[in-house]
């Protein structure tokens, strides 16, 4: 990927959006971040720039036009909060309002961009146990799953105007941030264990792996369409919990009931911890990316050392 490209990334403030924005910023790219709330100072070549995802176009607008790429990872965590109805439209709003005042103004460019990265979640599939799913498995019927079939589609409404990618993200390891810092705890207390049967599976990838793979599909003109931002092999839960025990040097042998969890998380419980996908990234390995971590106990080795 060439230096100099101009870049906007709505949510480059959250988890993946720093990593990323961090990542093309070293390269010498300019990148501007769509934020509700933009900070007094960010690293060298990055702009902040202010904007509503109202579903509509606004004056931030101006920051797409001659961008080479727009990356879309607006959306409010799925974890934030129990998933009351008010949560659920909250999830949904805040995905596909964001998704449409992008899509809007992609369409009112005078040179729209060059490529339209758009986020996504191998939650898409459902819980389908151990069936390996590639991009062309057809979508569940859960609420994860019909979240990531609106948000895919309120992407795909430009597809005539721009090449579009659609990041379906498995479960992203990073030590400081999103889900393995809150499976640490118990490990570390020596009550650590799979969930529930420990059968389902965990779709992952080890962070560095994700910023390279967006990056990736950000300049390569054959990533388009949905693709599976997961590493090649997925693991059961009692196997990553296995480990995550050997990377801690701790037991994993406290199972933590099903019951448990659905009592302390509702519906949650189901759609994060207890059902799970076998997700292969079919389409960036046969398009000739090669992932650095390919296997848990190296990912997990890395992110914890």
């Amino acid at each position: 990927m060439l230096g100099g490209m101009k870049i906007v990334i709505a949510g480059g403030s959250g988890f993946l959006g720093t990593a990323l924005t961090r990542e093309l910023a070293n390269n010498r790219h300019d990148v501007a971040i769509l934020t509700r709330h933009a900070p007094r100072e960010g690293p060298a070549g990055v702009t902040y720039v202010p904007w509503t995802p109202n579903g509509q176009r606004g004056p931030w607008a101006s920051a797409l036009e001659r961008a080479d790429a727009v990356v879309n990872l607006a959306g409010e965590s799925i974890a934030a909060k129990r998933w009351s109805a008010a949560q659920k439209q909250k999830l949904r709003e805040s995905r596909l309002l964001a998704t449409r005042s992008l899509t809007t103004a992609i369409r009112e460019a005078a040179q729209p961009p060059r490529v339209f990265a758009s986020g996504s979640a191998v939650g898409y599939y459902g819980d389908r146990g151990p069936e390996t799913l590639t991009e062309i498995s057809p979508p569940g019927h859960d609420f994860l799953a019909g979240l990531a079939r609106e948000w895919e589609a309120a992407a795909d409404e430009v597809a005539h105007l721009t090449r579009v990618a659609l990041l379906r993200t498995g479960i992203v390891l990073d030590r400081r941030e999103g889900a393995l810092p809150k499976m640490l705890p118990p490990f570390k207390m020596f009550v650590g264990g799979p969930l529930g049967s420990g059968t389902q599976y965990m779709s992952w990838i080890h962070r560095d792996d994700w910023v390279r793979l967006t990056v990736w599909a950000i300049s390569h003109e054959g990533a388009r369409g949905p693709l599976n931002v997961t590493a090649p092999n997925p693991v059961t839960n009692a196997e990553f919990s296995k480990a995550l025990g050997r990377a801690l040097n701790r037991p994993s042998l406290l199972p933590a009931p099903p019951f448990a969890l659905r009592l302390l998380l509702g519906e949650m419980a189901d759609g994060l911890l207890l059902g799970g996908q076998r997700a292969l990234p079919v389409r960036a390995t046969d398009l000739g990316f090669s992932f650095r971590y390919a296997n848990i106990d190296e990912a997990l080795a890395n992110v914890l050392s």
